[in-house]
C-alpha cells in the first residue's frame, strides 16, 4: 500500500467540497484517506502584495512547517489564486517524490472566465489536479498519454482533455494495481 494521503483545506476553500474529493482519490490511490481540519491562518503569510495572489512554493512550505515530519502525502485545497515567481498562475505545485503538495480552485472555475457556473465540471477540474499533483509527490514527472491525469496542463483546456485515472503506466510506477 502506498502512503496515507492527508487532505488539508485551506479556507476559504469550503470544506465540504473539499470532503467530498476524499472518496475518489481514495478508489484512485487505493490508500487511506485523512481528513483533515481546516486551515484558517496560513494563507497570509505566503501572499504577495505585488502580484495580488499567494505563493504556492511558500504555501508548500507553510504546510511542511506544520505537518512534517509525516509519513502521509499532504494536499492543501485553497480557493485562492496561486502562482510562481516565474509564471502568471499554477493550477497546484507539488514537491516532486515529497511529502506536500497544493492545489487551487481559483482557475478551475468557469465564472472566472465570463461564463456560466459549471459544478459537475469544476469537480472534474479539482479531482483531476489533485490527482496529479499528488502524482508528483508519489515521484511521477508528466506523462505523454494525453488522457492521464499525470499529462501536463498550461491552461484550463488542457485540464478538460484529460481523466482523473492515471493510466496503467503511472499506477505500475507507484504500485497501486487496476
Amino acid at each position: 500500500m502506498i502512503a496515507p494521503i492527508r487532505i488539508v483545506p485551506l479556507l476559504p476553500v469550503s470544506s465540504e467540497f473539499v470532503s467530498s474529493l476524499a472518496h475518489p482519490l481514495h478508489s484512485i490511490f487505493q490508500t487511506e484517506i485523512i481528513l483533515d481540519l481546516p486551515l484558517d491562518n496560513i494563507l497570509t503569510a505566503v501572499y504577495d502584495d505585488s502580484r495580488l495572489q499567494y505563493n504556492s512554493t511558500d504555501l508548500i512550505r507553510e504546510l511542511l512547517n506544520r505537518f512534517s515530519p509525516s509519513s502521509s502525502k499532504i494536499i492543501g485545497i485553497t480557493s485562492v489564486d496561486l502562482f510562481v515567481p516565474i509564471l502568471t498562475y499554477v493550477f497546484g505545485e507539488a514537491q516532486l517524490d515529497g511529502t506536500a503538495a497544493v492545489v487551487s480552485t481559483y482557475r478551475l472555475d468557469n465564472t472566472i472566465y465570463g461564463l456560466d457556473a459549471d459544478p459537475i465540471l469544476f469537480f472534474q477540474r479539482s479531482l483531476i489536479e489533485t490527482v496529479h499533483e499528488l502524482g508528483h509527490t508519489y515521484g511521477l514527472y508528466h506523462c505523454k498519454d494525453q488522457e492521464c491525469a499525470m499529462h501536463s496542463s498550461t491552461a484550463v483546456e488542457d485540464i478538460d482533455l484529460k481523466s482523473a485515472m492515471l493510466c496503467k503506466n503511472c499506477r505500475d510506477q507507484i504500485g497501486i494495481g487496476d
